[in-house]
């Protein structure tokens, strides 16, 4: 993790470097969720964000979907989100297809200057996912996340995300049926570096470092390191109707604990006003 850490602190510094050296850009480029990373973006005054994504790991033979609502209250300075997810996991050798823990997140345009955006977030993670299929925790959580996105130049942006989620009572079903719990608390750091190849075509590849802490079995926790390289592209499609809609693919790759597992990840975002901001 420590080595981890180290990398995504070298990328910023040499993204910040080249940055220096761009052009600024006068059209105004995609500003859309990345991927894995989370961008420092919040919803405009009236514009609504839905978010779709669906990733399969080829090796585990697992795939995951997501939905995402974005909404400004009212405006960019405060924004209220869900999501909802759906997956289908190995955890005993058997496929298990379920809900998983939805989420309900705030999140505050904490800075928003013409190169720095800061966008701190806090999620409530309800138990809605079956923890005996592997899809869920079994309690309720909290997830703190800090995003930073840069915005360098004309032809590069790079964003930073730092995280942990706590969860004081994650069950799992025992051999015998008993049922384990104990708190859990797993963290994340993650990167991204975004070429703005055209102000509506991205390419861009992130970096992405989980460790996870889950209960036993044989009872206690036990920890994974999980490291993923995710190269990928996005483009939008605008409408005179205010509609934007963004697709992407990308390809997951994993080091680590996922070391040999790699997949296929596909984006799809509409983004439309909703209402007309007070002027």
């Amino acid at each position: 993790m420590r080595t981890a850490f180290l990398v995504i602190c070298n990328m910023i510094i040499v993204t910040i470097g080249i940055g220096a050296v761009a052009q600024n850009n006068e059209e105004t480029p995609i500003q859309d969720n990345s991927f894995l990373v989370e961008e420092a973006y919040n919803q405009d005054a009236g514009v609504v964000q839905h978010i779709n994504t669906w990733m399969y790991m080829y090796n585990s033979r697992e795939w995951f979907y997501t939905f995402t609502q974005e909404w400004p209250v009212p405006d960019q300075l405060n924004q209220l989100s869900y999501s909802i997810p759906v997956s289908r996991v190995h955890p005993d050798a058997q496929a298990k297809t379920g809900l998983g823990d939805i989420a309900l997140n705030y999140r505050v345009q904490a800075y928003a200057g013409p190169v720095v955006f800061i966008a701190p977030r806090l999620t409530l993670l309800l138990p809605t996912g079956d923890y005996k299929k592997g899809v869920g925790a079994g309690s309720i959580g909290i997830q703190l996340n800090y995003a930073m996105s840069l915005e360098l130049g004309r032809y590069l942006a790079a964003h930073i995300n730092a995280g942990f989620t706590y969860t004081p009572l994650s069950k799992i079903t025992g051999y015998w049926r008993e049922r384990r719990q104990h708190w859990t608390l797993s963290y994340d750091f993650a990167g991204s570096l975004v070429f703005l190849a055209h102000h509506n075509f991205n390419l861009l590849v992130e970096g992405l470092c989980v460790s996870t802490e889950t209960v036993r079995r044989q009872g206690g926790t036990i920890r994974r390191y999980d490291y993923y390289i995710n190269p990928g592209l996005r483009f939008a499609v605008n409408h005179a109707s205010g509609l934007q809609v963004v697709p992407g693919i990308a390809f997951p790759v994993g080091f680590g604990s996922a070391r040999g597992n790699w997949g296929f990840y596909t984006y799809l975002s509409f983004e439309h006003p909703m209402w007309k901001p007070k002027e």
